[in-house]
């Protein structure tokens, strides 16, 4: 019998080269570990916990590959250049960005004060578009590269008492539509996943009530509460080979909670 090519080496990622901003916690802190276990060497970017972000490397690093962790905040164009740069002078290069760092706080439209509107623009959308940038000189020279950017239900259908978090997502997805279009003649592709309640520190606050955490799985038609690591997965699948002809396109994980093409 003719041996059959490895049909998952295209879900390898064995020596690329990862940065994950928001990547102490949540999701970015889940993706960064499956990033690591499916081989690449993963920045861990961080804003104030440096212990978390030094875990999250003690864990990838545990994998066999190489990590470190780079405190920039991504809303300033400045320090977004800085971690691409620290990256790009310590592996040469860089393959996949995944932009997780977010914050989820909201209020009544009329009660949503102003500083509140511009700190969720600045880290949420902002600070997504300042490191993809940085990070998409790279690639271009590089003719390569993937782009993952963790968006939301919210900015999909909208969120009541939330209107600034909402816009800032609705602004990621056409982002990364443009995006999309823009990069693709040098082979960057650059999608978006869009989760629902998902179980992490920036949920805490609202899932910790059992009774709201009953009524919002009832919610959801799958009946769960998706963990980081459900929402990892399918970020790191659009990082791999098996995702290649995955452009501008936003992956629902959401339990069926918001069904759009």
């Amino acid at each position: 019998m003719t041996p059959q090519p490895d049909s998952f080496a295209a879900l390898r990622l064995r020596d690329q080269v990862a940065v994950v901003t928001g990547g102490s916690r949540g999701i970015g802190r889940a993706t960064a570990h499956l990033l690591g276990e499916l081989g690449a060497h993963v920045v861990v970017n961080y804003v104030n916990n440096v212990k978390a972000a030094d875990e999250v490397v003690n864990a990838v690093r545990s994998k066999g590959v190489e990590s470190f962790a780079f405190k920039a905040d991504v809303a300033n164009l400045a320090e977004s250049r800085q971690l691409i740069r620290a990256t790009t002078e310590r592996f040469q290069r860089i393959d996949i960005l995944v932009c997780a760092a977010g914050i989820w706080e909201g209020a009544p439209v009329d009660e949503v004060t102003e500083e509140l509107w511009d700190r969720t623009l600045n880290i949420n959308l902002k600070g997504t578009w300042a490191v993809c940038s940085a990070a998409a000189a790279m690639m271009k020279e590089q003719r390569a590269g993937k782009i993952v950017i963790v968006s939301s239900t919210a900015g999909q259908r909208g969120e009541a008492g939330y209107s600034n978090y909402a816009a800032s997502k609705g602004g990621q997805i056409s982002f990364v539509k443009s995006l999309a279009a823009e990069l693709a003649e040098w082979n960057i592709r650059v999608n978006a996943v869009a989760p629902g309640w998902v179980d992490t520190e920036m949920t805490e606050e609202a899932l910790g009530d059992r009774q709201q955490r009953q009524e919002i799985a009832r919610a959801i038609p799958t009946g769960s509460i998706a963990s980081a690591e459900e929402v990892a997965g399918p970020i790191v699948f659009l990082c791999t080979d098996w995702a290649r002809q995955i452009t501008g396109e936003v992956l629902n994980v959401n339990g069926g909670s918001v069904l759009c093409g």
